[in-house]
């Protein structure tokens, strides 16, 4: 990469890292449901003046939006608001990779390898470990639980998005602009029966500078902004090159959080948080690494 690129996904890193302690902010005065409907359709309204609308059926776009719109993003906001950690959230919510190996295989019948069976193995005792050492943190069960959830449906919109692919359609940021029209229904309507019609009238008639700010930031910085430069990125580099900077991701999030929400970790968690780390590694580097070695 060139220095300038190399700045760039550094900073698309950062963006996505910094996200969750900017989520956890935004739920301080919007309910889960609410903050998610309005993020969407914000970034619906801004990004289709500035990205075409894609060729892809309805269909698939309503398959993609729901699943990695509405369902990852409505399990991430309600984990968060139960007692998910920002920074733990960052790096639980990259155990997609490992649900998305399993949903290839069972829906796509792509086979796995045995070093991804090894990876998935070793990131999988790491968030076992994760899961059962929260008693001396903020961590709830509810929240790791819905945390989970909500990266298995972001590992079903990885399966969407192949199909999508396969078929023809272009899976790149306009798609992701233009399927955001769709996520903020399911929003109103759950916040509507979870919330009340009062509460969702309060945190419209009540938004202040800070809440502003939050929804900025994670529709036109954190999404546009982000995905604007990784589509741009991976347009310039092979996908090997650019897709491992997001194991960066979890690094900024665990750091910013402790800094700035003080979120405090047990011993026992970071020693499943390096397991998670070395699993991911794995799964992402390792086909590289054996390609390497047989031409070698």
């Amino acid at each position: 990469m060139t220095p300038k690129d190399m700045l760039l996904a550094l900073a698309i890193i950062f963006a996505w890292g910094f996200n969750f302690v900017v989520i956890k902010w935004g739920l301080d005065e919007l309910t889960p449901m609410m903050l998610g409907g309005l993020r969407f359709l914000i970034i619906a309204v801004v990004g289709s003046f500035f990205f075409s609308r894609p060729k892809t059926p309805l269909k698939w776009v309503a398959g993609y939006a729901l699943t990695l719109s509405f369902g990852q993003f409505a399990f991430l906001f309600t984990a968060m608001e139960f007692g998910m950690p920002a920074g733990m959230a960052s790096l639980v919510l990259q155990s997609q990779a490992i649900f998305t190996l399993f949903f290839a295989a069972l829906f796509l019948k792509e086979y796995i390898r045995p070093y991804q069976l090894l990876a998935i193995g070793i990131a999988a005792s790491g968030l076992a470990v994760i899961g059962v050492n929260g008693e001396d943190t903020t961590m709830t069960i509810l929240g790791f639980a819905l945390t989970l959830a909500a990266a298995s449906t972001w590992a079903l919109a990885n399966i969407a998005t192949k199909i999508i692919i396969r078929k023809g359609y272009d899976a790149n940021v306009n798609l992701i602009v233009w399927s955001c029209w769709i996520p903020p229904i399911p929003f109103f309507i759950c916040a509507y029966f979870v919330d009340g019609s009062e509460v969702m009238w309060s945190n419209i008639i009540h938004i202040g500078w800070k809440t502003m700010a939050t929804l900025v930031y994670l529709s036109l910085i954190a999404t546009i902004g982000g995905y604007g430069l990784w589509s741009y990125l991976m347009s310039r580099y092979s996908a090997g090159t650019v897709a491992p900077l997001t194991l960066g991701v979890p690094a900024v999030g665990l750091t910013t959080s402790a800094f700035i929400l003080n979120e405090q970790i047990s011993q026992a968690q970071w020693t499943g948080i390096m397991l998670v780390l070395v699993g991911l590694i794995m799964n992402t580097l390792g086909g590289r690494w054996l390609l390497n070695k047989k031409s070698s």
